[in-house]
């Protein structure tokens, strides 16, 4: 694994010299649906076929709907829930070997209607346009790269695909890039590659372009998972030329999501061939794809204001005359120091985010972790050579590039707000949770101190209590139905403006058990109904009492853990004073 901002360097001094390969999730975050999304479309359209029911999108988004459904199919006998046959499985259900119902199907959930370009898809516009990128490859059938390039520059882009193909091995030879082509076919013609039957060889002229690229470029693959074996297979047979990838091999793939065996396997091989190979881990496509745009020379005006589409511009703003104006309070604390210090860890074998998770279970949540180019981790040395026995080392790691960056380094923003929870938490008869929403801390309505939420009581009421004749509904892993219950809670998070960082607090309502938050949609909403202006400003100030005193000091230093050096023990200093602003009247 190498370093992100280090493959930003190696492609931003040369990007002519790298072709993309681009798979479902470049085009997610034009919010397309990926493979993942049209299975569970296809699982719904069965579901309420065979079972007369009412089922839409949007109950999808539903666990408790997922669940139910899938018991169903598996009690058909349809593959289990992530099983590699599963996509080929329910196509063939819904629609056989009629190719043209296929191309109907795609052409409508692959709509240019549904399609919002983001600012990665506006960046690799702007590049093919500009002859920065001059080649890329796709297993996609939809149009946001077409749609791109006209949308920032105005200009048109052909894609090869199975109609054609002998031609697009005919433009590489020739360099006439840009050259675009789709592996898979376009779903707005006749040929198209969908089911595992069809995907068992690739077309032989698509794989002649495709290695034809690779004795001349660098590749660099984004959002896409190598689920594929025929796409992998026919990238791996490259590995046995003459000089393959001769500006490297470089696969992006989500901080914290899974390397499937086939890319790891495939990097290990590139490496033994002799080729510069690593798998880096982005935060998301457009972040990676605006980094690499910032870092670009000599970009043409006129395209950059397409990409960004914003501008600064001078204003003259005048001040209100004396006494005029409102003063309207934020939900922010200055963060005065940050900790900047932490471990580094390297081990003998890979570990998983359930590893890590494991161990900060097992420790009570004395161990703070994040996955990064490492694993880095908060929290004492013995603690983790204990939880790791095939711990090879401990090394302090600095963490500033990340912190004044910390927009662009999700990961280590979560790191961040995990740490100063616990830090805040620190004496106080609150409990701390973090998940991928979030961080939050939790009125301990069980503690024998309640003093501190005093103030809390009188602007809410209860802090917390039973949700009357709710219960959580009954799954797979949960077979028995629950009682819920509600407690206050408040969302910390870390935001960065004007070059300082912010603690951003945000009250909100915890649900118990934490999987069945979206049973209790309607008692949240009538919860939270009148949360504005004074009474939000009552929360905000109830909260800051239970935090950091009813006599607070200008500022307070608060440590995660009670003892440790600097890289062990996150610690961080807040000012006591919201943000204010200014409204005019």
């Amino acid at each position: 694994m190498t370093d992100q901002h280090k493959l930003t360097g190696v492609i931003c001094a040369r990007p002519q010299q790298f072709a993309w390969f681009l798979g479902a999730g470049a085009s997610a975050s034009a919010g397309l649906p990926t493979a993942w999304d049209i299975i569970w479309d296809l699982k719904r359209r069965y579901y309420r076929r065979e079972e007369n029911q009412d089922v839409s999108r949007q109950d999808m988004q539903l666990d408790a709907v997922r669940s139910r459904i899938q018991s169903y199919m598996l009690s058909k006998g349809f593959p289990e829930e992530g099983a590699s046959d599963e996509y080929t499985t329910y196509f063939e259900k819904a629609f056989g070997d009629d190719k043209e119902r296929q191309r109907q199907y795609l052409a409508a959930i692959l709509s240019e209607k549904e399609v919002t370009l983001s600012v990665g898809n506006r960046v690799l516009g702007a590049m093919l346009a500009s002859g920065a990128a001059r080649c890329v490859f796709t297993t996609n059938f939809d149009t946001v790269v077409e749609r791109a390039v006209a949308n920032v520059s105005g200009k048109s882009l052909s894609a090869f695909h199975l109609e054609g193909a002998a031609s697009a091995n005919k433009a590489i030879s020739n360099e006439e890039y840009p050259v675009y082509c789709k592996l898979h076919g376009d779903f707005r013609y006749d040929s198209i590659k969908n089911l595992a039957g069809d995907l068992a060889s690739q077309n032989e002229d698509l794989s002649k372009a495709l290695a034809n690229a690779v004795h001349r470029f660098g590749f660099i693959a984004a959002g896409y998972s190598g689920r594929d074996d025929s796409i992998m297979q026919l990238i791996r047979s490259t590995l046995a030329t003459p000089n393959p990838f001769p500006h490297g091999l470089f696969w992006t793939g989500m901080k914290g999501s899974k390397v499937l065996p086939a890319v790891t396997a495939l990097i290990e091989a590139a490496k033994q061939a002799g080729v510069n190979a690593a798998y880096v881990e982005v935060e998301t496509f457009d972040a990676f794809m605006l980094r690499l745009w910032r870092n670009l020379d000599d970009k043409d005006p006129a395209l950059d204001a397409k990409v960004r589409k914003s501008a600064q511009s001078k204003v003259n703003i005048p001040l209100p005359n004396a006494g005029k104006g409102a003063i309207v309070r934020m939900n922010a604390l200055p963060i005065l120091d940050l900790p900047r210090l932490c471990q580094s860890l390297s081990f003998r074998s890979p570990k998983e985010w359930a590893d890590l998770r494991a161990a900060t279970g097992a420790t009570g949540g004395r161990l703070i972790f994040t996955k990064a180019e490492s694993i880095l981790c908060w929290g004492a040395e013995a603690l983790i050579r204990d939880q790791f026995k095939d711990l090879v080392s401990v090394s302090p790691h600095d963490l500033s590039s990340q912190i004044d960056d910390i927009g662009n380094n999700l990961y280590a923003k979560g790191f961040l707000e995990e740490a100063l929870c616990r830090a805040l938490a620190q004496g106080k008869p609150l409990l701390s949770r973090t998940n991928r929403s979030g961080s939050w801390l939790i009125a301990d309505p069980h503690s024998a101190d309640q003093s501190p939420f005093s103030r809390l009581h009188n602007v809410a009421g209860k802090i917390s209590e039973q949700i009357p004749g709710l219960f959580t509904s009954a799954d797979e892993d949960h077979p028995h139905p629950e009682k819920m219950h509600w407690v206050e809670a408040i969302r910390i998070s870390i935001g960065r403006i004007d070059g300082r960082n912010w603690l951003l607090l945000d009250p909100d309502i915890w649900i118990w058990p934490a999987r069945a938050r979206e049973d209790a949609t309607d008692f949240l909403d009538k919860r939270k109904g009148n949360r504005y202006n004074n009474i939000y400003n009552a929360l905000i100030e109830a909260w800051l009492t239970v935090l950091l005193g009813s006599d607070r000091a200008t500022q307070s230093s608060f440590s995660a853990f009670e003892a440790g050096t600097l890289p062990e023990t996150p610690s961080f200093t807040i000012g006591s004073r919201t943000a204010y602003a200014r409204g005019l009247a």
